[in-house]
Parts: C-alpha cells; sequence; structure tokens
C-alpha cells in the first residue's frame, strides 16, 4: 500500500498531510471535512479536491495542522493536500491543473511577518514622529 506524506507552510501554521488508498475519506486534524468550521475555511480546503476530481474518491487524506490562525491553518492544509494528491498521482496533468488554478496549491506563499523594531511598542514599520520645535 502506497502512503504518501507531504507538508505545507503558511506564516506559522504548518500542515501534514498523509494519502493513502482508501475510499474518499477527508480528516484534518480528525474531523471529517464536512463538518470543518468556518465554511470560508472548508471551501478553500475542497479546492484541490474538486480539480483533481475521480483521484479523490480512491484515497484517504489525513491532515494534521498546528499554530498560526483559521485561515493561514486552511491555506497550509490547502498547500499540503494539492502536494500529497500530485505526488500519490504521479501526473504531470494534475501539477499543471493546480499551477493554472492557483499557483498557491503548489508553490509556498514565503511571506513571513516583519519582526518589531526597537522603541516602537510592538509595531514593525511605524515610524516615531519627530517635533524640532
Amino acid at each position: 500500500m502506497k502512503v504518501i506524506t507531504s507538508s505545507g507552510k503558511r506564516k506559522s501554521a504548518i500542515a501534514r498531510a498523509t494519502v493513502k488508498a482508501g475510499n474518499g475519506i477527508v480528516k484534518i486534524n480528525n474531523k471529517l471535512l464536512d463538518f470543518y468550521e468556518p465554511k470560508l475555511s472548508r471551501l478553500k480546503l475542497k479546492e484541490p479536491l474538486l480539480l483533481a476530481g475521480d483521484l479523490v474518491h480512491k484515497v484517504n487524506i489525513n491532515v494534521n495542522v498546528v499554530g498560526g490562525g483559521i485561515s493561514s491553518q486552511a491555506d497550509a492544509s490547502r498547500l499540503a493536500i494539492a502536494k500529497a494528491l500530485v505526488e500519490y498521482s504521479k501526473s504531470g496533468k494534475l501539477k499543471e491543473q493546480f499551477l493554472n488554478y492557483d499557483r498557491n496549491l503548489i508553490v509556498a506563499d514565503v511571506r513571513r511577518k516583519e519582526p518589531a523594531k526597537p522603541n516602537r511598542h510592538g509595531q514593525a514599520r511605524a515610524k516615531r514622529q519627530k517635533s524640532y520645535r
């Protein structure tokens, strides 16, 4: 039995997806995808599954995601699922389909929070006001 593991990152959220032969069960943190809240995150997670088509009904996908916020976790999970499906299917056509739909399905978003500067009370970029009079 072929088992594929893949990971995805977004900000500080890290998702690990495991794909193995099965009957189309998708779980995120041991919760079925149909019960995942909020709805917007659920729809975001369904995108790679809809694009993959029939392949999804032949595999079970289990995603473990930690860190970050709700939206970042959804993006990280989506990336991990898409990468795992491409690796499982070994299909260049599926990879092309994902890249044409949304590049972030295969390529991670490398943007991170800018570190806070000293004497700025937590802000990264806001400059202190100067008064010369």
